[in-house]
C-alpha cells in the first residue's frame, strides 16, 4: 500500500511543528506540499530529512512554493508547468517516486475576478491561462499510460456541494463557471477525482478561513484535490480528508487530503 497526500501548509517554517508531527503520526509515503512561502535555501530540509523523507522543492520568497517529500528517492521531471517559459511563479513540481508520477500543484487563486471597470482582472485571466496549460500537460501525461497523481491546492470548488455558501461565492474565482469548466475539462480527459469518486454525496471540506469562526462553524471549502490517471485510479483503495492538523494551534488553514493505493500485483489480481 502506498499513501500519497497533499497539503497546503501555508508557510512551511511557520507550520513546521505541525508538519513534523503529522509526518510522524500519519506516515505518508509521499507528501505533496504547497504554499511553502520560502526560497529553496530556507526550506527546513534537515528536519524533514531527519523524519525519514527525501525532499525536492521549488521555492519562492514570501509567496507560493511547492515540494515533494517521499520515503523513496525522487527523480524530478519538471520544476515549472510546461507551456510558458516566462512564468516564474513557483507553483508546480513534477517527479517520479514510489512507482508514481506525482505533481505538487498550487493553482492560482485568481481573485479578484474583476477590475475597476468590471472586466476580468489580470489575476483571474492568469488563473484561466494556467489551467489551460495544466489541461494541455495533463493530456500529455495520460499518453504515458503510467500511474499519475496530480495533487494540490487547485483553488477550485468543483460544485456547489463543495462550498458552504454557494450564493456568497458565486462570483469568486474558486467557483466561477469558467474556472469550474476548466476543472471539468481536466477531469474529463480521463482523470478520476479521488475523494468525490469514493464519496459521491458527502459534504466535506479541506479549507477553513481563519476569520469569522469558519473552522468552528464548519464553514469550509473543498479546494484540495487528488486527480488520478486510469493507471493510478485502478489502484485506489481509500481516500480521506485528515482534519486533525486543522484543529491544532497555529494550524494551516488547509488540511491534508490523502489516497491509499494498492501495489501493482494486488491491483492486477483484483
Amino acid at each position: 500500500m502506498t499513501v500519497i497526500a497533499t497539503w497546503n501548509v501555508n508557510s512551511v517554517k511557520a507550520r513546521l511543528p505541525r508538519v513534523l508531527e503529522w509526518l510522524e503520526a500519519f506516515q505518508p509515503d509521499v507528501a505533496l506540499l504547497q504554499e511553502l512561502k520560502t526560497e529553496d535555501a530556507g526550506f527546513p530540509r534537515l528536519e524533514i530529512e531527519s523524519a525519514g523523507y527525501h525532499v525536492e522543492t521549488v521555492g519562492q520568497k514570501t509567496y507560493n512554493g511547492v515540494a515533494v517529500l517521499s520515503k523513496q528517492p525522487i527523480k524530478v521531471i519538471h520544476t515549472r508547468l510546461p507551456g510558458d517559459d516566462s512564468d516564474e511563479q513557483a507553483r508546480y513540481l513534477e517527479a517520479d517516486t514510489c512507482g508514481f508520477r506525482v505533481a505538487s500543484i498550487y493553482l492560482p487563486n485568481g481573485n479578484p475576478t474583476r477590475d475597476e471597470n468590471g472586466q476580468d482582472h489580470e489575476k483571474y485571466l492568469y488563473k484561466l491561462k494556467w489551467m489551460d496549460r495544466l489541461i494541455a500537460h495533463g493530456r500529455d501525461l495520460l499518453d504515458l499510460e503510467i500511474p499519475v497523481v496530480l495533487g494540490g491546492d487547485y483553488n477550485i470548488c468543483p460544485t456547489d456541494v463543495d462550498v458552504y455558501d454557494a450564493r456568497a461565492f458565486a462570483d469568486d474565482a474558486l467557483c466561477r463557471p469558467e474556472s469550474r469548466r476548466r476543472f471539468r475539462t481536466l477531469v474529463n480527459l480521463g482523470y478520476t477525482e479521488a475523494w468525490r469518486t469514493l464519496n459521491p454525496d458527502l459534504h466535506a471540506y479541506s479549507y477553513w478561513d481563519y476569520q469569522r469562526g469558519a473552522w468552528q462553524k464548519d464553514n469550509g471549502l473543498r479546494i484540495d484535490h487528488l486527480l488520478l490517471s486510469p493507471e493510478a485510479a485502478d489502484r485506489l483503495g481509500d481516500v480521506g480528508i485528515d482534519k486533525t492538523p486543522r484543529a491544532k494551534e497555529k494550524a494551516s488553514d488547509h488540511t491534508p487530503v490523502w489516497g491509499k493505493f494498492t501495489d501493482i500485483s494486488a491491483a492486477r489480481a483484483a
